[in-house]
């Protein structure tokens, strides 16, 4: 298996290490606001991830998590500018949950895992590979929820989000399960 594959199915942020919940189970109500924080999401971890692995062994041991924060925390401020600026009806729908990727475990982890101990094209490839996972997990939890809202209007509501979730995770576990 290869680095992005691996990135995005095996260590799936979503769907096998569960990380990054909180804005994927709020803003999958409809497919547009998944894909705008699916979009979002990929511009802070690569652009994150390249910078930290470009300037590494410039970092000093001690404040090397501080560093990574503030790193995140420009990148997903200028996400936040331009979607303000560029999108501004998904602005007003996700703005809040934009904001929060700072403390997204999911960047923070492929940062501090990754970013910061491999070479910028490894580090590269992690970045999409992880962001296509988490991608197409939201956006499949999205458009599940999205269509089930027709018959079953829980779904659009945040309860709704946990118990399609769950059984989406379930779905894949039982899958999973087949093929090993």
């Amino acid at each position: 298996m290869n680095q992005f594959t691996e990135a995005a199915v095996a260590r799936n942020p979503a769907a096998v290490q569960l990380l990054g919940l909180c804005p994927l189970l709020a803003v999958s109500n409809t497919v547009a606001n998944a894909l705008g924080l699916a979009v979002a999401s990929t511009v802070v971890l690569t652009g994150s991830a390249v910078l930290v692995s470009a300037v590494r062994k410039l970092i000093p041991e001690e404040v090397r998590l501080p560093c990574f924060v503030l790193v995140i925390a420009t990148f997903t401020t200028l996400v936040n500018l331009a979607m303000e600026a560029y999108a501004f009806d998904l602005y007003q729908r996700i703005a809040l949950f934009v904001q929060i990727i700072v403390t997204n475990c999911m960047i923070l982890a492929r940062v501090e895992q990754v970013a910061s101990k491999e070479s910028l094209g490894r580090t590269l490839v992690d970045a999409l590979g992880t962001s296509a996972g988490f991608a197409a997990a939201i956006l499949i939890l999205g458009a599940a929820r999205e269509a089930l809202t027709v018959g079953f209007p829980l779904a659009a509501l945040p309860p709704g989000a946990f118990l399609v979730a769950g059984l989406l995770l379930a779905g894949v576990n039982v899958v999973g399960a087949r093929f090993r």
